[in-house]
C-alpha cells in the first residue's frame, strides 16, 4: 500500500485563453477540483491499481467534506482530522500549458495527530516538501515517517517548489533530508538546480535521486552514483502540467519499491504523466 501525508485542498484551476491582461479582463475558463500534492499522489495510485491511503487534515466544512469524498470515490482510504478551515488553491495555467498556484493552504499544514494505525499495510510512504516545511505537521509527518521505516517501508520525498525550499533555507533544507535518509528523493530540473544537485551530484543521504526534467529525459542517480537516464515519449496536445509530477510519483514508486528496476519505474511514472498533462488540473485522462 502507496501512503501519503500532507496536504487536501481545492484547486481552482483558471486556464487563460490569452496571456494575462493585467488591470483588465482577460477570457479564461475556470475549473474547480480536487488537489494538493499529497492527495494527488494517492489519487493517482489508487486510479492505477495500487492500494493506496491519505493521512491529513482538512477543515471542519462542506468543503473538506466534499474533498474527502472525491478521495474517497477514487478508491483511497483517507484518514483525516476535520478541524479549521479548508485550504484552497488557484492555478493560474497559461496557454503554452505552464501554471502559478496562488496559495491559501487553510489548515492543511495543522495536523498534529499521529495514529500509528494509520501505517497498518503500508509498504510505501510518500512526503511532500510541502508537508515538511511547516509544524505541526512537518513534526507529524517525520513521525510517521520514522514509524514506517521502523516496519520496513520505503520512503520517498518529493521536493515540491523551488519557492518552498527558498523559504526553509537550502542549507538547513540539505540538513533535513540527510537526517531522513529517504530511499527515493524526486525533484524537477529547477529544484535540482537551487539545490545544486545533478548527475554527478545527487541529493546527499539518498538511496535514489530522481530528476524530471520537462520533455528531457529523466535522470535517476543511485548514492554509489550510477546514473540512469530515459528518454519522455513525446506527449500530443497537452492541456496543463498541474498534477504531472505527482502521477510520476504515483506510477514511479510502486514498481521501484517492489522491483528496485529504475528504467520501468521511471517508464511507468511517464505514462501515468502523460495521461495527466492531457487532461484538466490534476485529473486522469481516462485510457
Amino acid at each position: 500500500m502507496l501512503c501519503t501525508i500532507g496536504d487536501l485542498i481545492e484547486d481552482v484551476v483558471v486556464w487563460l485563453n490569452d496571456e494575462l491582461n493585467i488591470g483588465s479582463d482577460t477570457d479564461s475558463i475556470i475549473v474547480r477540483t480536487r488537489g494538493g500534492s499529497a492527495a494527488n499522489v494517492a489519487m493517482f495510485g489508487a486510479l492505477t491499481g495500487t492500494p493506496s491511503r491519505f493521512i491529513g487534515q482538512v477543515g471542519n466544512d462542506n468543503l473538506g467534506e466534499q474533498l474527502c469524498a472525491s478521495l474517497r470515490g477514487s478508491g483511497v482510504d483517507v484518514c483525516t482530522e476535520a478541524r479549521g478551515r479548508t485550504g484552497s488553491i488557484v492555478v493560474v495555467v497559461q496557454p503554452n500549458g505552464e501554471r502559478t498556484f496562488l496559495t491559501d493552504r487553510g489548515v492543511a499544514s495543522d495536523l498534529s495527530v499521529f495514529d500509528a494505525q494509520h501505517l497498518a499495510g503500508v509498504s510505501i510512504v510518500h512526503v511532500p516538501t510541502y508537508s515538511l516545511a511547516h509544524d505541526p505537521l512537518a513534526t507529524t509527518a517525520i513521525q510517521y515517517i520514522r514509524a514506517a521505516r521502523a516496519s520496513g517501508a520505503l520512503i520517498s520525498i518529493d521536493a515540491s517548489s523551488t519557492s518552498v525550499l527558498r523559504d526553509y533555507g537550502i542549507s538547513r533544507y540539505s540538513e533535513l533530508i540527510a537526517s531522513i535518509a529517504p530511499d527515493v528523493f524526486l525533484c524537477n530540473n529547477d529544484e535540482a538546480a537551487l539545490l545544486n544537485i545533478d548527475s554527478a551530484r545527487p541529493m546527499p543521504g539518498v538511496e535514489l535521486t530522481v530528476i524530471k526534467r520537462g520533455a528531457l529525459p529523466v535522470t535517476a542517480i543511485t548514492a554509489a552514483g550510477v546514473v540512469t537516464e530515459v528518454a519522455i515519449p513525446p506527449v500530443a496536445k497537452i492541456v496543463d502540467t498541474t498534477g504531472a509530477g505527482d502521477a510520476f510519483a504515483a506510477g514511479f514508486l510502486p514498481i521501484y519499491a517492489t522491483s528496485r528496476n529504475i528504467k520501468d519505474s521511471i517508464t511507468n511514472g511517464n505514462l501515468i504523466a502523460a495521461r495527466v498533462l492531457r487532461s484538466p488540473g490534476a485529473t486522469l485522462e481516462a485510457r
